[in-house]
């Protein structure tokens, strides 16, 4: 509460701020094509959604990038992340770095991480491709999982970043999961976050997490996805230091089928949430969305199979944030048609775009 003195309020500057910024941006609109930003349309055959996110998946379509180097990055708890550091040839102290980070049961070699690093490498950007805790090439190095509220691991990144190139404006990618991650870290606590902080991209964001499992569980489709990631899950974690015998998980006759189940066998109870909707409560980004200070884009498509675009519907967004919503392109595919860029990664050269300008 502001400190009163006679009739009159006194507050901060930061609670000033925030009340001016909400009175003069009171909703943005989620547009299609913002300014500047080609039209999204699905190449020939992959108008479906499903389509859009099944070829995104088989065909990764991953150009060589040469000369990566790992840099462990250590959390307080004694866990590592790596990340992979791509420098272009001419980059110097003072240019332009950007952090990608990658999505649930992917690792820096995902196709999306490292088609976007390159285009960004092209640019003479350098990157560095995150594989969180258990991923990756971290696989061994940590004893807790990754999740979607890991806010305290972004800003690790963020700091080592600016230790290694010092002068350096930041920006930072996060895909699917890690957008979430990303945009809860935000909002969290906008008034201390790393001055190096210069853009922000969130692509196919699940910001309400129960909302996301629950769509999964209401269409065939969807609960085929849902069991695909559940196995992915405990495949990831089997015979690596993050299984642990005194969790559910390990006592259950049966299996996950479900991303949900995982969660309130695995990823709740090893991290410290009291169950999975209590994770889910407590790491989802919907809340904390208006609160984001450092300009933002986000991307989102409406016929998303597996994260929702219904939350965006009901939020209020400052103006330093652009949204994009697509009418097409499935989970984390955008395959557009040839001739609107280079190549038909339509996501990747939006993400590029909104990191740089």
């Amino acid at each position: 509460m502001p400190e009163k003195h006679g009739n009159h309020s006194v507050q901060s500057a930061a609670e000033r701020e925030k009340l001016a910024l909400a009175d003069s941006a009171p909703v943005v609109s989620l547009l299609e094509a913002p300014s500047g930003t080609p039209k999204f349309e699905p190449a020939i055959g992959l108008r479906n959604a499903h389509a859009q996110t099944i070829y995104g998946t088989l065909r990764p379509a991953r150009p060589r990038v040469a000369n990566t180097v790992q840099r462990r990055l250590r959390f307080a708890d004694g866990d590592f992340a790596v990340l992979h550091d791509d420098q272009p040839a001419t980059w110097k102290r003072g240019d332009h770095v950007a952090l990608l980070m990658h999505g649930m049961a992917g690792c820096h070699q995902s196709g999306y991480m490292v088609r976007t690093a390159a285009k960004l490498m092209d640019r003479n950007v350098r990157v560095f491709r995150m594989d969180h805790r258990g991923c990756g090439a971290a696989t061994m190095l940590a004893q807790n999982p990754y999740h979607a509220g890991r806010i305290r691991d972004v800003e690790a990144a963020i700091r080592m970043l600016e230790r290694l190139c010092p002068g350096s404006p930041v920006s930072v990618a996060g895909f699917s999961l890690s957008g979430n991650l990303l945009l809860r870290y935000l909002g969290e606590d906008p008034q201390s976050l790393p001055l190096s902080l210069f853009r922000a991209v969130a692509v196919c964001p699940p910001v309400d997490l129960q909302h996301c499992v629950e769509k999964l569980s209401s269409t065939r489709m969807g609960q085929r996805y849902d069991w695909y990631f559940a196995r992915q899950l405990v495949s990831n974690i089997v015979n690596t230091p993050l299984w642990r015998e005194d969790l559910p998980l390990a006592m259950t006759n049966r299996a996950p089928r479900r991303i949900v189940e995982f969660d309130e066998f695995y990823t709740a109870p090893a991290s410290g949430y009291r169950s999975a909707e209590h994770y889910y409560a407590e790491a989802s980004a919907r809340d904390f969305v208006s609160d984001i200070r450092v300009h933002t884009s986000i991307l989102v498509a409406e016929d998303d199979p597996l994260v929702s675009s219904e939350p965006w519907l009901s939020l209020t967004l400052p103006t330093n944030i652009t949204m994009c919503m697509t009418k097409h392109g499935g989970h984390l595919g955008f395959i557009s048609r040839k001739g609107i860029e280079s190549d038909n990664r339509w996501m990747d050269w939006r993400v590029v775009d909104w990191l740089l300008n």
